[in-house]
């Protein structure tokens, strides 16, 4: 449940990010390329979070350090805020005590059939089909 918040906030913290950052950048190209690497790689951190493995904590922290460093850094060159409040939230989010335990459990997988003892017949039997008699 944790997760999905965090995913939520990364999802929101995108939209944002868009949202703010290209009318701000009032076609200046160099704005427009930063906004649209920002926006692809919150994209790509909402797939790392879902997840919800202890890497994925780790990445989502060092991604949300370093947008609010960034954010925060335009915000004093050019007063501009962009999705850096929602980076804030996410940064607090992820270093909270309980969703940091919520990502340091391992997601649950379909149990896997113990490896048998495969011999020829058994394994031409399955390629084709259960078809061939031996």
């Amino acid at each position: 449940m944790l997760v999905r918040l965090v995913t939520r906030l990364v999802v929101a913290q995108t939209i944002a990010a868009a949202a703010i950052g290209l009318p701000f950048s009032r076609r200046h190209l160099a704005s427009v390329l930063i906004t649209v690497a920002l926006v692809a790689a919150l994209c790509v951190l909402v797939l790392v979070v879902r997840s919800g493995t202890r890497a994925a904590w780790l990445i989502a922290v060092g991604f949300e350090v370093a947008f609010v460093s960034y954010g925060l850094s335009r915000f004093f060159a050019a007063r501009y805020l962009g999705g850096t409040l929602f980076a804030i939230l996410a940064l607090g989010t992820l270093a909270h005590p309980a969703v940091a335990r919520a990502f340091a459990v391992m997601p649950r997988r379909a149990p896997q059939a113990p490896p048998g003892d495969l011999g020829l017949p058994e394994a031409a039997g399955d390629a084709c089909g259960g078809q061939v008699r031996g």
